[in-house]
């Protein structure tokens, strides 16, 4: 790399399935240059900012700044100074801190695990101190760890810092953990809104007991009071359609009668819901 090279790209590109955002993009910052990168909504300048800040790979081409890669704190630093956010020292340790890098600040963002950039990309968007914070898939591609370390953070933000996070995400069961109101739409169209415990009606659900001898259990529970609510059963499965807070006291009862009790399974989820509404179901 030339030395009057602060930033030097070369054949940049990025593609985002069918749409490329950037497309062979040459780029050379010399040492005290007043950079201008222009173009207008859509151009790609926010997809170019954040592959030079490691927080997306290219698909093509390459990226050199100062010959070498940005650490968590300058990718931060660089960030707030460009966009106009407090970039001061106290302020940028406090964000690390806060998604949990505070101790790999100086580390490489090349070295950072998917999870990692994930948190890095949140602290970047925290640097504004915004009441509203949009996520796109936030969990894409994470191990359970990850999921879980993200699905925390935004619990926190939302708990405890007071913010709206407007989530993005096809992980159904992410977002019946952590969200409080949900949207499903099909075609573009709504299908339903409202609070996830009123679309999922958590009050009532339909569970399903493994039971050894399914045949007796069958009967006993036909001759029950369960009756009312026993539904069918399935090779060594029983389905009832019950209150969840009845669950306990059906599992005591078949208990008592005898019979082993091997799992206890909800069956209604978001996934369930999903599908139903979004295949034609009720609206």
């Amino acid at each position: 790399m030339n030395s009057d090279h602060v930033i030097e790209v070369r054949g940049l590109t990025k593609r985002f399935k069918s749409l490329t955002a950037v497309n062979n993009l040459d780029l050379n910052v010399y040492r005290g240059d007043v950079f201008g990168f222009l173009g207008p909504n859509g151009a790609g300048k926010s997809t170019t900012i954040r592959m030079l800040l490691s927080l997306i790979k290219p698909n093509n081409g390459s990226i050199k700044i100062f010959g070498m890669y940005l650490s968590a704190y300058k990718n931060l630093e660089i960030l707030g100074k460009l966009s106009g956010a407090d970039a001061s020292k106290k302020k940028i340790m406090e964000m690390l801190e806060l998604v949990g890098l505070e101790k790999r600040y100086k580390s490489k963002v090349k070295t950072f695990s998917h999870g990692m950039k994930q948190r890095l990309g949140i602290a970047q968007a925290l640097l504004h101190d915004p009441e509203l914070i949009i996520l796109d898939e936030p969990t894409t591609g994470l191990d359970p760890q990850g999921m879980k370390e993200i699905r925390d953070l935004i619990l926190y933000l939302s708990k405890t810092k007071n913010k709206t996070i407007f989530l993005s995400s096809h992980i159904l069961r992410e977002v019946e953990i952590i969200a409080t109101r949900m949207i499903i739409i099909s075609k573009g169209t709504t299908q339903v809104e409202g609070t996830v415990d009123e679309l999922l009606n958590v009050d009532k659900m339909s569970v399903s007991l493994e039971v050894d001898r399914i045949d007796d259990a069958v009967i006993e529970i036909k001759n029950s009071k369960w009756a009312e609510v026993y539904k069918t059963s399935v090779k060594n499965e029983m389905q009832f359609d019950m209150l969840k807070r009845d669950v306990a006291e059906l599992n005591r009862y078949l208990n008592d009668k005898g019979f082993m009790v091997g799992s206890v399974v909800p069956v209604r989820s978001l996934e369930d819901f999903f599908l139903k509404i979004t295949e034609g179901g009720q609206k």
